[in-house]
């Protein structure tokens, strides 16, 4: 093992700390990854300047350096940490990660829409007084932009740094279905691919500090409209630059809601979404994201509810989803798109959510390149006739990619849905039927425990090719009414089962522990 030899010696506190800092006692250090990103320190304690930015000590490593625990804590949790640290702590990673996920705090000022010209009733297009809004909000140096009470006809919103839209409780943002209010096209992604296509109704692009909250609704339009509206759907050329990649009317695309892309410090708080046109809060490329107390209601076709993809540091909790499609899928690039941009969705937690009908209630996939990992999944409900599968894991052999360092606990499912394709644990390694490529896909280190399952026809479904790596898939610890005993047996080998009863259907479960 590579190690950093550092000495040091005494200074009088008179002549500065960072001396101290700078020069301490030998000690060996195990030598760390170098591509981390760079540390933003706490001022009261920058790292000592022997030690390369980006390092990631110990306890143990600073016990031996004698600093005081609690500035070490201060400064470690601003520290990146690599798939095999996530890997080795579980869930006692989830501190570190917390600690770079923070909402945006707005200034106390307001600017109401209606001020700008806006007006109720759901006829009167607000679009061009929701703009002036926005900008003399940002101008100000930030706020909140108020939707009050009633309905608003809107088409295509472009967010600003350090402005907030918020919705009282009695608002509704109606988004129109003309297609030529989300004109002229911008920079998204369509399912793991970048292009030029349709504005999403609410679109940030390189913004900082910007947040959608309140108790109000936004309303989408709704898929079938949509569809209509945007025609017959085209391939997107890939081996065009984006700028050339020219989507829109006549190419079929539908965009997604609510998308802030290559954004930083973004709160989606409190609302209730209905009718999206496809997915419906979807940031792409994107860091700290904090998505919270939604309550999303919307069964179109492809209708995800919440997508981070190519994301980092992301939080989702206290959301009720029941969608058309998967209840939260987490994403990245699709196939040579995704080799080509090479961004992988790292630090997710989920928490204290309520999945309904939906594909999956967690999904990672299908768009996976280059990797989705160190993804976290605690105390959910999940229940409906209509839901495929608790956790589902997409990917095949043309896309490639890793899934890596996912866990989940404390999570009670009621039903799951039955039939092919459906089960409690999904596993689709041939997705879309794509049974051989020239690319790995791999799954591995999955470590689920404390799961109750009420009505759980099916356990386990797992389809794979020969060329995928399915490798440390751990249930632990779980009770399930309704799996045959024989699932236990047909998936030893790829999957390691401990502690897991399965009970005949209609049993009651016991208690908890």
């Amino acid at each position: 093992m590579k190690t950093k030899s550092l000495s040091f010696g005494f200074c009088p506190p008179a002549s500065g700390f960072w001396h101290l800092a700078a020069a301490l006692l030998v000690l060996s250090l195990p030598a760390r990854a170098a591509e981390r990103a760079p540390v933003t320190n706490d001022a009261s304690f920058p790292p000592p300047a022997a030690i390369a930015p980006g390092v990631a000590l110990t306890p143990a490593e600073f016990a031996g350096l004698g600093l005081n625990a609690m500035t070490f804590s201060n400064w470690r949790d601003q520290i990146e940490i690599t798939p095999a640290e996530v890997a080795r702590l579980g869930w006692d990673a989830v501190p570190q990660i917390l600690a770079h996920i923070k909402a945006p705090v707005f200034p106390a000022k307001n600017f109401y829409i209606t001020d700008f010209g806006a007006k109720a009733g759901g006829t009167t297009d607000c679009t061009e007084a929701i703009a002036k809004a926005i900008a003399a909000c940002h101008e100000a140096g930030g706020g909140h932009v108020v939707v009050p009470d009633g309905t608003f006809l809107t088409g295509a919103i472009r967010l600003l740094s350090n402005v907030d839209l918020h919705l009282d409780d009695g608002a509704v943002l109606q988004f129109s279905t003309d297609v030529q209010k989300y004109l002229p096209l911008v920079r998204v992604r369509y399912e793991g691919v970048e292009c030029m296509n349709f504005c999403p109704p609410i679109y940030a692009y390189g913004q900082e500090n910007i947040g959608v909250t309140g108790r109000g609704t936004l309303d989408g339009g709704g898929a079938p409209a949509w569809s209509r509206a945007t025609g017959t759907r085209r391939t997107i050329d890939v081996t065009l630059p984006v700028e050339q990649r020219l989507m829109g009317p006549g190419a079929g695309l539908r965009p997604n809601f609510v998308v802030p892309y290559e954004c930083k410090n973004i709160l989606i708080d409190g609302l209730t979404i209905h009718n999206s046109p496809m997915w419906e809060i979807n940031p792409v490329f994107c860091t700290n994201v904090t998505v919270r107390n939604l309550r999303i209601d919307s069964h179109g076709a492809n209708n995800d509810g919440c997508d981070p993809d190519s994301c980092r540091y992301v939080l989702i909790e206290g959301c009720i989803f029941d969608t058309g499609d998967d209840c939260i899928a987490i994403k990245c690039g699709k196939d040579d798109d995704g080799r080509r941009v090479n961004r992988p969705t790292e630090f997710v937690i989920v928490r204290d959510c309520v999945m309904k009908d939906g594909h999956g209630g967690v999904t990672l996939g299908s768009e996976c390149t280059p990797a989705i990992r160190n993804v976290f999944v605690e105390n959910c409900r999940m229940s409906s006739t209509q839901l495929n599968a608790v956790l589902r894991f997409k990917n095949t052999p043309v896309r490639g990619g890793i899934i890596e360092n996912v866990f989940a606990r404390n999570l009670d499912v009621g039903s799951v849905a039955t039939g092919n394709s459906r089960a409690a644990f999904l596993i689709e390694f041939t997705y879309m039927n794509s049974l051989t490529g020239p690319y790995v896909p791999v799954l591995r280190n999955v470590n689920v425990t404390g799961i109750r399952g009420v009505d759980i026809p099916r356990l386990v479904s797992l389809t794979a090719g020969a060329t995928a790596v399915i490798e440390n898939i751990r249930i632990a610890d779980s009770v399930f009414a309704g799996p045959a005993p024989a699932e236990l047996e047909q998936n030893q080998g790829r999957i390691t089962f401990t502690n897991v009863t399965l009970l005949p259907r209609g049993t009651a479960l016991p208690a908890k522990p």
